[in-house]
């Protein structure tokens, strides 16, 4: 386990099936587990989220609410998630597939909620790019995922680092950019307050 990269630990089992205490219990014994991807590229706590995000998922792609036990998994995944990062804020920067964070896939999935645990336990994570040179602020965009948008911007501005939202991915594209190629009016609003955007978007 300690020497490949590339392997399902206990960790990943405890962390996908929501188990709190045994989770942070690995996690604090074997700490380079939390670091480890699965056969997918998946960390533990990327399984985490994964999990919670597929129950809502499936739910609405059913057309029905979820079931008691349903929630209780979902809020027991989240609670994982956040345990995990409390023991070691760097799992936040962790990669998985693509150079994708617990940060990107919270701003792909729109958890308003998560976003802000993460950001607040791993400032430094904002900082992190996908393969594709992505922050999460882009992830949210090319998503249409104005609430994310909303937190990420409001947590730059309040961290004074709204210069992230003038960052280009690897074909140039700001946020503005992506947002005017895919018609979103709203988000374009939101980032024309911000005069490090204009200056990026114009050149």
């Amino acid at each position: 386990f300690e020497e490949q990269q590339f392997i399902e630990t206990p960790l990943h089992f405890a962390a996908r099936n929501g188990w709190i205490l045994m989770a942070v219990e690995i996690q604090r014994l074997m700490p380079s587990f939390g670091k480890k991807l699965d056969l997918n590229g998946y960390t533990p706590v990327d399984l985490a989220q994964r999990r919670a995000h597929a129950l809502t998922a499936a739910a609405l792609q059913e057309g029905r609410g979820l079931t008691p036990a349903e929630v209780a998994l979902r809020e027991a995944l989240f609670r994982t998630v956040c345990a995990l990062i409390d023991v070691n804020p760097e799992l936040v920067r962790v990669q998985g597939r693509e150079g994708i964070t617990p940060l990107h896939f919270a701003a792909e999935t729109n958890n308003a909620k998560l976003l802000a645990e993460l950001l607040m336990t791993c400032p430094e994570s904002i900082n992190v790019l996908t393969v594709r040179g992505e922050t999460a602020v882009h992830v949210a965009v090319r998503n249409r995922n104005l609430e994310a948008l909303k937190v990420l911007c409001g947590w730059l501005a309040g961290c004074d680092r709204s210069q992230v939202l003038g960052w280009k991915d690897r074909e140039g594209n700001t946020i503005l950019h992506v947002a005017a190629s895919t018609n979103q009016p709203a988000v374009c609003s939101l980032s024309l307050s911000n005069s490090i955007i204009i200056t990026a978007f114009d050149k």
